[in-house]
């Protein structure tokens, strides 16, 4: 059976793919590095508590067989666009390339739709430059997601997903906003662990693709 090793764990795709784990048969371990606990108790979890800034000292717990990222944040909770980019590019490269170098094969990446390196708009700039970086670590398999709006039980306040999601549920009807339409966490999490079984090397997969990979 495999190991798998999650950051991300306490947002809203990284608790449900945490959730999923754990009940999946075919993980016999599923490590969590963190910076504040989960608050799950299962057998199969061992949760580290880490500094990101500090990885090279928690170097030894990141082996396995895949890595799941599902860090990011917003610009408000950050505070500024250096500290998010820390988060949403820095941390998450930096636990990709030493798990990388520690032998573990597969990464499967949460990015955005829209990621994109040449954007002007900030956020989709830094997931386009953090999805190009880890094609080109060693993996035997990279496999980034790229939802559009994330549906699900935050344990943040999100104003502007409370307010546009119904809104964009309305609209569905209208020709172009079924691309843009929001995706439950469940959804994404089964996508995500689903898309390790592709023999791909490489595979950016955009919306659509995410609900039949989910299936």
């Amino acid at each position: 059976m495999k190991k798998a090793i999650l950051i991300g764990a306490t947002g809203l795709i990284g608790s449900e793919l945490l959730k999923q784990l754990l009940a999946d048969s075919n993980y016999s371990e599923v490590k969590v590095l963190a910076r504040r606990s989960t608050g799950v108790n299962h057998s199969k979890l061992k949760e580290v508590l880490i500094n990101f800034d500090d990885l090279e000292s928690y170097k030894s717990e990141l082996v396995g067989d895949a890595l799941f990222s599902t860090m990011g944040t917003t610009i408000k909770k950050a505070g500024s666009q250096l500290v998010q980019y820390k988060i949403d590019y820095t941390y998450q490269y930096n636990t990709a390339k030493i798990a990388c170098d520690n032998g573990v094969k597969q990464l499967v990446l949460l990015s955005s739709y829209g990621a994109n390196s040449e954007s002007k708009v900030f956020y989709s700039r830094i997931k386009g430059e953090l999805d190009e970086a880890v094609q080109e670590l060693n993996f035997d398999s990279v496999s980034i997601i790229r939802p559009s709006m994330l549906a699900g039980d935050r344990k943040e306040f999100r104003l502007a997903e409370k307010i546009l999601t119904p809104i964009m549920y309305a609209l569905l009807w209208i020709p172009g906003i079924r691309k843009y339409r929001p995706i439950k966490d469940v959804v994404v999490a089964k996508a995500m662990i689903n898309s390790l079984k592709s023999s791909a090397k490489r595979q950016i997969i955009e919306l659509e693709d995410i609900f039949k990979l989910a299936k």
